[in-house]
């Protein structure tokens, strides 16, 4: 037998044939990992073909051996892979990559050395990691990388090799996950022994204490127990037990335990509400369909090679279902889980912020207790492994998660939820990740091949995937009205907070087929303000509003999609504006709330929000050496300290991306928040997703503008979807609820439309638009960013690739293309190199770059923003 091999190796497009050794026969299957020879390095690699003719090669190299017994992808997987590498332009051993948990798969490096020897003249790059190594020793090619970054370090090691300086050795690291084993002890003799052993234990009355307290507790179990907790029940300690095991009393051994982030927890379960008639409407075409789908996906057949991508004819059609904030969705995606599990199959769920988890997870844990995991990048490596093995082996029936949760290797998958999606963090970043795939793009295709049911459920709902739904490509289901809440619900919300209900049940109605319109909002003019003499970040409404509620002991939310103190800090003399550096964008002033919660606050600083770049807090303008400085505009920090001086006392709380840098501090917030332990909850855009918080009545939305007038074909879209979303968090209780929406554009189609909640409005405006201009859904996009620090070289590599381009429309490759550019992109510079821009527009943008290769250029197929 031989085997078709994608190596792990930087920028190679094909697989590789290897022979299978008598060792393996029969033992290696697709998805295998994988060691390879490859040249003179030995790789990791991932089996994606079996067959039994010999390739045409002279010289097939074997398969070294299994770096895990069980194959790590599914076919599925295998082939979902090569759909994202055709589609996003990528490596298919990038997308492969992508779906192993962190710290499996190892990619070989070289291990730099300096030879004995001393250099006379060097060019200044290899003296750079001349010196570098000579320092630190030797150094493997990741570590040199960011050691020396944006240099030209390889081709300086070459240099440096030729003339016998240097020396570089091949390196593979195993993988650094494993299982985890803990040591245990286990009562071996029967209590009539222990009884009988107990006066001989010890002569010192200290130890025989101890070693009575060891057999005390372990005759309640006769099971092995994880000796850390013998220890710290008893005061015993490892001595202790091999004493013991010495006597014979009991056996010392060791075994494995899953790590899993839910361990310990208490989920209360509840039995389903009766759902309203426009829930059960919805359910009802919902559960036709997942009943028409009891097949087996098409991959169950272990060792079955993929069909070629274009060959998938699945009658599965995605289901949108659309509606509004408080309308029920999760209790659609709850039943749709139920129907799916009893038909023997199992699903993922995704959510777009790891904020959102938590609140996910306990919904989703107390319906399906014991069958539920999690997985998102705040976990450590050891439980995202566990959780990959668990999923893998069918030990859980359900995994909640991120954009990666969509990658958990589940057999027999029957349904994939993406809640809120329209969400753009579905989107995988360019910069961030070496695969810029989305996620909802993805599920769809995933499901396609699975034979399973794609639920989308957004309250407003992306432009792309609501269009497809009204062509019909997608099943369209809704849910109009926002639901008042299950007579239980209402009682438990009145009784834990100590609240009267200010609504009263509708005569001769059901409570639970009772609706409440969403909540009312204001819109304010901040220009009447200014004329006004108002000069606060809060309106005269938002600050009587504010002091309303928590004087009746509710909550409010104010929402301000910006970080930090002020948004630039620039000199009232001469008008320098303070800038980063490397990025040459303006800095934003923090006053050091971005110290955790429980530390000493940290010095006011500025910081670059795109490098991360920190100065001190100038006391003259470093242009004309002015103290004249000012602090220009408003972010969450500024928001809450104005609170605090509106309402002396008043408790806050503040969410954004400052406070939630340390493990499970989304979780922390939205606890002390839903108990009450706070009243003002300043945030940005993540309190907007999903969060059902009864006691808050209010909304206020500091700044309605902020990204409106952006040169993004998106703007007005993200506007609308962040307004509606974060209006939505208002009233879903028993209290009610309104929003203050602030704003200096109050005639702006997506102000509007998200002040009366109509996504069918703003979708018939933005329609019109998108299609006069030829953006989605009408055509696709793809971003090409080129980066340089020379802004000179990047305009030339910009204009010659535009030439490039243009040829090949010319030449009939492509119909229905065009391009806008090249152009410095709106972040000009990052990180301190310049950056261009090309965007391409077309029924299939990346067909126009396929077997085409632009070195140093970052592709981004279907972006979610042009910036």
């Amino acid at each position: 037998m031989f085997a078709d091999v994608v190596v792990n190796v930087p920028r190679l497009t094909s697989s590789y044939s290897y022979s299978i050794p008598e060792p393996l026969s029969g033992r290696v299957t697709l998805g295998h990992l994988v060691t390879v020879p490859f040249g003179a390095q030995r790789t990791q690699g991932i089996v994606t073909g079996l067959t039994g003719t010999p390739p045409t090669l002279k010289q097939i190299s074997p398969i070294e051996g299994l770096i895990d017994p069980e194959p790590v992808l599914t076919p599925a997987q295998i082939d979902l892979a090569r759909w994202m590498a055709h589609t996003y332009l990528a490596s298919l051993i990038e997308c492969l990559v992508l779906m192993l948990p962190p710290g499996l798969s190892k990619r070989a490096d070289a291990l730099f050395s300096l030879n004995p020897g001393e250099p006379k003249i060097l060019a200044p790059g290899q003296q750079a990691l001349f010196d570098l190594l000579q320092t630190r020793g030797a150094l493997r090619g990741r570590q040199i990388e960011r050691a020396l970054p944006r240099s030209r370090w390889r081709s300086a090691a070459e240099g440096l090799e030729k003339r016998g300086l240097l020396s570089r050795q091949s390196v593979l690291e195993p993988p650094t996950v494993h299982a985890k084993h803990v040591h245990t002890a286990r009562l071996s003799a029967s209590l009539s022994q222990v009884e009988a052993a107990r006066p001989g234990l010890s002569r010192s009355p200290a130890k025989a204490a101890r070693l009575s307290a060891v057999l005390d507790f372990l005759s309640d179990d006769f099971d092995p127990v994880d000796v850390s907790w013998v220890y710290a029940q008893t005061g015993s300690s490892l001595q202790d037990l091999k004493d013991l095991a010495e006597m014979g009393l009991l056996d010392l051994g060791e075994a494995e335990v899953w790590r899993d982030s839910l361990a310990g927890k208490e989920f209360v379960p509840f039995d389903p509400p009766q759902l309203t008639p426009d829930q059960q409407q919805a359910w009802d075409a919902l559960a036709d369909i997942i009943a028409q789908n009891q097949t087996l996906g098409v991959y169950e057949t272990p060792g079955v090679s993929p069909s070629p991508i274009t060959n998938y004819q699945l009658p599965i059609t995605p289901v949108l279902l659309h509606g509004v904030t408080g309308s029920g969705k999760t209790e659609i995606y709850l039943r749709a889980l139920a129907a799916t599990l009893a038909q023997g199959r199992r699903a993922l769920v995704l959510v777009p912020e790891i904020a959102l988890t938590p609140q996910t997870v306990r919904r989703f844990a107390a319906r399906f207790s014991g069958r539920v995991a999690v997985w998102h990048s705040e976990l450590g490596d050891g439980e995202r492994y566990d959780t990959w093995r668990r999923a893998r082996l069918g030990l859980v029936d359900v995994v909640i998660g991120a954009r990666s949760a969509l990658f958990a290797p589940l057999p027999n998958i029957g349904l994939i939820v993406l809640d809120e999606e329209h969400d753009e963090a579905y989107k995988q970043d360019p910069i961030t990740g070496s695969v810029a795939y989305h996620a909802r793009e993805a599920a769809v295709e995933y499901a396609r091949r699975l034979g399973a049911v794609c639920l989308l459920g957004s309250a407003t709902p992306d432009m792309v995937s609501f269009h497809r739904a009204r062509q019909g490509r997608y099943r369209l289901l809704e849910l109009p009205q926002r639901i008042m809440g299950h007579a239980r619900r209402l009682k438990e919300q009145a009784e834990r907070f100590h609240v009267e209900s200010h609504y009263h049940p509708l005569a001769d109605a059901a409570p639970e087929a009772q609706m409440i319109d969403l909540p009312p909002v204001e819109v304010v003019d901040l220009r009447q303000e200014l004329r006004a003499g108002n000069t606060s970040i809060f309106s005269r409404r938002l600050q009587t509003a504010l002091a309303e509620v928590v004087g009746r002991g509710e909550q409010a939310i104010l929402f301000l999609n910006r970080r930090g103190t002020a948004t630039f800090v620039f000199c009232r003399d001469c008008g320098e504006a303070l800038k980063c550096g490397n990025c040459d964008m303006p800095l934003t002033y923090h006053l050091g709330g971005d110290a955790e919660r429980g530390s000493q606050p940290a010095a006011p600083q500025l910081v670059c929000h795109h490098c991360n770049f920190r100065r001190d807090q100038p006391q003259r303008c470093p242009n004309c050496g002015s103290k004249r400085i000012k602090y220009f505009g408003s972010g969450t920090e500024r928001v809450e300290a104005a609170v605090l001086e509106l309402l002396p006392g008043v408790r806050t709380l503040r969410w954004d991306r400052d406070v939630t840098r340390f493990r499970g501090a989304h979780e922390l917030i939205l606890q002390q928040f839903s108990s009450h332990q706070a009243d003002v909850l300043v945030g940005t855009q993540m309190i907007a997703k999903g969060l059902d918080l009864p006691l808050v009545t209010l909304v206020g939305v500091v700044s309605a503008d902020v990204g409106l007038a952006l040169p993004d074909y998106r703007a007005s879209e993200r506007t609308f979807q962040v307004l509606t979303q974060v209006a939505g968090r208002a009233g879903r209780g028993l209290l009610g609820g309104r929003v203050v929406l602030q704003t200096y554009n109050p005639e702006h189609y997506a102000i509007k439309a998200a002040s009366t909640h109509n996504y069918h409005e703003f979708f018939a405006r933005e329609l019109r638009y998108r299609k006069e201009l030829g953006y989605p859904p009408f055509r696709r996009v793809l971003r090409m960013v080129y980066k340089h620090a020379d802004s000179a070289r990047a305009e030339a590599e910009a204009q010659a690739v535009l030439g490039q381009l243009q040829e090949r429309i010319q030449a009939g490759h492509l119909a229905g293309t065009d391009l806008v550019g090249p152009a410095p992109s709106f972040f000009g510079k990052i990180n301190g190199e310049n950056r261009w821009q090309i965007i391409v527009r077309s029924p299939d943008p990346a067909a126009l770059l396929r077997g085409l290769t632009f070195k140093g250029w970052q592709v981004d197929v279907d972006p979610v923003s042009t910036l």
